[in-house]
């Protein structure tokens, strides 16, 4: 019997992960706040992610332990929003930690949820996962505390492995969506500059990669990014054309920040430069469904 527990598998990832791997283990169980209960083979098992409560039973004999929690970053970053978007990332991941060290038969692998915005703004380098430069601000030091937190703590029986995600399209969640929606209404010229690189990648890549990492036992850091990052103003004009939509209204700066004041999120969130390519991916051998932005665009929309 194979079994894969998800943490926080209940949004948006976590639902992408589920149908890609329904058919391919015995067993999953969902790690949730909401009530324990088992709806079509998947066994949803109530945590608080701070404590034990029973759910650390189930890590027993896993195959496989994937962890997704994380307050979203799509939020303004109040002094409390802060607090939350950090300490959500490392309590639960040290609790884990805990769990597994606790474990008489722990899971075999670990993969742990990260971003490719832990490297710097970048125009002019690509960033892979050896020559790649860390920064210096509030989410790339969130980034940096969670891998301490999760590498730290050595679990002898079990591999670990970081997922450095970039921003993920998908159908029934992630940017697509909201972007699309600006697109249909005419704001789908660039954000900002237009210069910034959006690092992407495609739902079924993503979860075609996170399945390629468990059966090749990679381990350490790896960039779960599209091979082909694109400057914002491409970005934007391709999404325009997969929409049908015949022109788009830039968003300035100014723009940007008055905007995300009423809708409470940041600008950082489109104006960084997530400039990522995923090197270790590629080397191993992986092969991309959706290696180009016009592929991602057309199955999506």
């Amino acid at each position: 019997m194979s079994k894969l527990i998800i943490a926080a598998g209940t949004g948006f990832l976590g639902q992408v992960l589920v149908h890609h791997f329904k058919n391919k283990f015995d067993e999953i169980v969902i790690l949730t706040r909401g009530k324990s209960q088992t709806i079509d083979r998947i066994k949803y098992v109530n945590w608080n992610a701070k404590t034990f409560s029973g759910w650390e039973k189930e890590l027993e004999n896993a195959d496989v332990l994937i962890n997704l929690v994380g307050k979203s970053v799509d939020c303004r970053y109040t002094k409390k929003n802060k607090q939350d978007i950090l300490w959500s990332r490392i309590k639960s991941t040290k609790i884990l930690n805990e769990a597994v060290l606790n474990c008489q038969n722990p899971p075999k692998h670990w993969l742990n949820s990260s971003t490719a915005t832990i490297y710097r703004f970048s125009l002019d380098k690509k960033m892979d996962e050896i020559e790649g430069e860390i920064g210096n601000d509030f989410s790339i030091n969130v980034a940096l505390s969670w891998e301490k937190a999760f590498f730290k703590t050595e679990t002898p029986k079990t591999l670990k492995t970081a997922l450095r995600t970039s921003i993920v399209l998908g159908k029934n969640g992630g940017a697509f969506i909201p972007l699309q929606r600006l697109a249909k209404i005419g704001f789908g010229g660039k954000q900002g500059k237009g210069n910034q690189f959006v690092s992407w990648i495609h739902e079924e890549d993503f979860a075609r990669a996170v399945d390629f990492i468990i059966e090749k036992e990679l381990t350490g850091k790896i960039n779960i990014v599209s091979p082909k990052p694109i400057r914002n103003v491409d970005f934007m004009s391709k999404l325009r054309k997969a929409v049908n939509f015949p022109f788009g209204i830039p968003l300035s700066k100014t723009l940007l920040e008055i905007g995300s004041f009423f809708i409470r999120t940041e600008t950082e969130l489109v104006l960084k430069s997530r400039n990522v390519i995923p090197k270790r991916l590629l080397e191993n051998g992986f092969e991309f469904k959706f290696g180009n932005i016009d592929e991602a665009f057309q199955d999506l929309a």
